[in-house]
């Protein structure tokens, strides 16, 4: 039902756009006004995704639907045997529809390649955020908790949560 294409630098617009139409709908309900539009700036911008990509290591995958993107999901390598899942999210439409559990099992088979030893998946979910259950559907589990300063007296409110692959 879905595709998967590794993004590049020349996909920074489509995942900016994505993001615009994903993010403010998911915290919408969570963050302030303020905070979304301060974290849409600080993660999405055309020129914040370029550098994620080009010195930070973020590696982007796009979902597809035939031809129209569905959502994108990113990886970062952060040790070793660490790899941090920093974003997945799923146009509204497409929730419900496997495309996220479809972009989740495909992450994981891009750390499978590059790192074929056990490692750990991390990531960070807010505490009010419903893709909680997700997760844990997915098979990850709450290792820790914490209040993440992000700038401009903005905090992330997050669950750190783990799964060995």
């Amino acid at each position: 039902m879905y595709t998967i294409r590794k993004a590049d630098i020349a996909d920074c617009e489509l995942i900016n756009k994505l993001a615009w139409e994903i993010f403010p709908k998911t915290y919408g309900q969570i963050l302030t006004p303020a905070q979304v539009e301060y974290m849409m700036e600080w993660m999405y911008s055309i020129e914040n995704i370029r550098k994620q990509i080009e010195e930070e290591g973020h590696v982007y995958f796009i979902a597809y639907e035939e031809c129209e993107a569905a959502g994108y999901v990113s990886i970062q390598q952060q040790g070793e045997d660490v790899f941090h899942l920093q974003k997945i999210y799923v146009l509204p439409y497409f929730q419900k529809a496997h495309c996220g559990s479809f972009l989740f099992r495909e992450a994981i088979k891009y750390i499978k390649e590059i790192h074929p030893g056990s490692c750990l998946l991390e990531l960070n979910v807010n505490r009010h955020n419903k893709a909680l259950e997700f997760y844990e559907h997915m098979g990850m589990k709450k290792l820790r908790e914490g209040d993440f300063p992000i700038g401009h007296g903005f905090y992330m409110n997050d669950y750190i949560m783990g799964l060995e692959i």
